[in-house]
């Protein structure tokens, strides 16, 4: 693993976003996938200069895992490095797109809030 992939892989074990199982180095259909998470069907993936040469193959890629029913974010090995918290947020923006998000519990009528 890349020191990009090493990082991330920190945040996302251990079920550490939202709860949610992710696999590295997950084989699928001839590919192997740096990150999964397949009760969500995100496959996260983190590209290095070397794959400025190979745009195509990827965007082809990437097609043929939608096809599939995969959601593919795709973030550089800078943004990892660099922009570590956003790349998070996108990620669980991701995982919680159209789950809905929890609101804070109402208090109960009769009791004063505690502010």
């Amino acid at each position: 693993m890349t020191d990009a992939e090493r990082k991330l892989w920190r945040i996302l074990r251990g079920r550490q976003i939202s709860g949610y199982k992710f696999r590295r180095q997950h084989p699928y259909e001839g590919n192997i996938l740096d990150f999964v998470c397949l009760e969500r069907k995100l496959i996260i993936e983190v590209d290095g200069g070397q794959h400025s040469d190979t745009v195509f193959h990827d965007k082809q890629r990437t097609r043929l895992l939608e096809q599939a029913g995969f959601k593919v974010l795709r973030f550089w090995n800078h943004e990892v490095l660099r922009q570590t918290e956003a790349v998070q947020v996108k990620i669980w923006q991701a995982l919680e797109n159209g789950k809905p998000i929890p609101t804070p519990a109402l208090p109960l009528k009769g009791r004063e809030r505690m502010d």
